[in-house]
């Protein structure tokens, strides 16, 4: 295979297509969440996680899973978590079984935040697919992006 190989070139045509459609995404919601509700995409994304912990076994996350499911590293997962913590959004407290690891839940003020949130990150999102289906290259992508659904 050389460096100008078809496949290799569609390969990295696709991948383009597919940052892009990221880029646009992100950005149209990031523009949304920020005007109505002084949130960004990964304040918004790092509520929406934590809020769907639970009491049960395994029901709370360590920073390490936090940072995989927000697709940050764990440094800038603790600067999140620290910035949403000094508005009032989030609380750290030990955990009851392992006083080395550190939990982290939604206050009340960051569950209202987020309740009020989630109808603009998904008519954000929603119009972003939708003018994202409108050019040709990126169509293929959205219809995979809309049949995709979170595994059970």
């Amino acid at each position: 295979m050389t460096a100008t190989d078809p496949a290799l070139t569609a390969l990295a045509q696709g991948w383009c297509a597919l940052s892009l459609l990221h880029g646009k995404i992100e950005t149209h919601i990031e523009r949304a969440l920020q005007a109505g509700h002084d949130l960004s995409v990964r304040e918004y994304s790092l509520l929406d996680v934590l809020s769907r912990q639970h009491n049960g076994e395994g029901g709370h996350l360590q920073m390490k899973q936090v940072a995989d499911a927000v697709v940050l590293s764990q440094s800038a997962t603790t600067r999140l978590v620290t910035r949403l913590e000094d508005r009032g959004l989030l609380s750290r407290y030990l955990c009851p079984t392992d006083r080395r690891g550190i939990y982290t839940d939604v206050t009340q003020a960051g569950l209202k935040l987020l309740r009020e949130a989630r109808p603009t990150n998904e008519s954000a999102l929603r119009e972003a697919l939708d003018a994202a289906a409108e050019d040709p290259e990126l169509a293929p992508l959205v219809r995979a992006v809309e049949t995709l659904r979170a595994p059970v």
